[in-house]
């Protein structure tokens, strides 16, 4: 049985792998360099992660998995807004690219916000 929890129009799994192609996309854009290398690695891995733990938490059989999942999810999301904010600030040029895609990861984690707002009043 899955928590399927979104009201949303979009399929939001969907969406999740399309912000992250994008992002990866992105960071194969980098100058190869010791300081983003660093930011290549945690970029990727927050960006994955996002999806998959959102793709857990559905998945899963119990309410308390379901809400630490998509909390693992919110907190990938805000980690790749760090990651695009550092990114940005040592590589302007790149702020044309990397503005649409800071304004997704604020709408996804207002959306988690919301699922997992949803789930604690379901939990009381």
């Amino acid at each position: 049985m899955a928590n399927n929890q979104t009201t949303q129009k979009f399929d939001l799994e969907d969406r999740t792998l399309e912000f992250a192609k994008k992002v990866i996309d992105l960071l194969k854009q980098l100058p190869r360099n010791s300081i983003n290398l660093e930011m290549v690695s945690q970029g990727v891995r927050s960006v994955g992660s996002i999806g998959a733990n959102y793709r857990e938490a559905n998945d899963a059989l119990g309410k308390k998995d379901f809400y630490m999942r998509m909390k693992i999810s919110r907190k990938e999301a805000k980690e790749s807004k760090y990651w695009l904010e550092l990114i940005l600030h040592n590589n302007p040029d790149l702020k044309a690219q990397i503005k649409p895609l800071t304004d997704e990861v604020i709408e996804l984690i207002k959306i988690f916000s919301a699922i997992l707002n949803k789930a604690a009043q379901n939990r009381i």
